[in-house]
């Protein structure tokens, strides 16, 4: 999870920790009520489940245990929420992931798992210089 935090800081006395190196501090990073260090998420992460999917409290866990940032959405009381998970994966069936538009549908932890870790890698080029 690490991967999918980007870390910025800035300080009013003008001092930056933890930039890269060649990374220049803006004007922007000047502003008197930032002290200290900030992750800052850059997805939005949304589970679609119904209450009474074993799998979905799985990712649930799977997810908590791993300290991620994410929606519950229960496709069972709003039908609005229900519509917006079968047209983001194509299909009725629940756990469905959404990460910033990348979409995993009915899975288990270990699909899990792999999907997250490709999120990471994808993550990290999209970071590099």
């Amino acid at each position: 999870m690490s991967a999918l935090l980007s870390h910025s800081c800035m300080s009013s006395d003008n001092v930056s920790c933890a930039l890269p190196a060649g990374v220049r501090q803006s004007p922007f990073d000047k502003s008197p009520h930032f002290h200290h260090c900030v992750d800052v998420k850059p997805k939005r992460t949304r589970l679609f489940i119904k209450p009474y999917c074993g799998w979905c409290h799985k990712a649930m866990e799977w997810l908590d245990d791993r300290k991620v940032d994410y929606e519950s959405v229960d496709v069972i009381a709003d039908k609005s929420a229900y519509a917006e998970m079968i047209r983001i994966s194509g299909q009725e069936l629940a756990p469905v992931l959404d990460v910033d538009g990348d979409i995993l549908a009915d899975f288990g932890p270990d699909q899990l798992a792999v999907f997250w870790s490709k999120l990471e890698k994808k993550h990290e080029h999209t970071e590099s210089p």
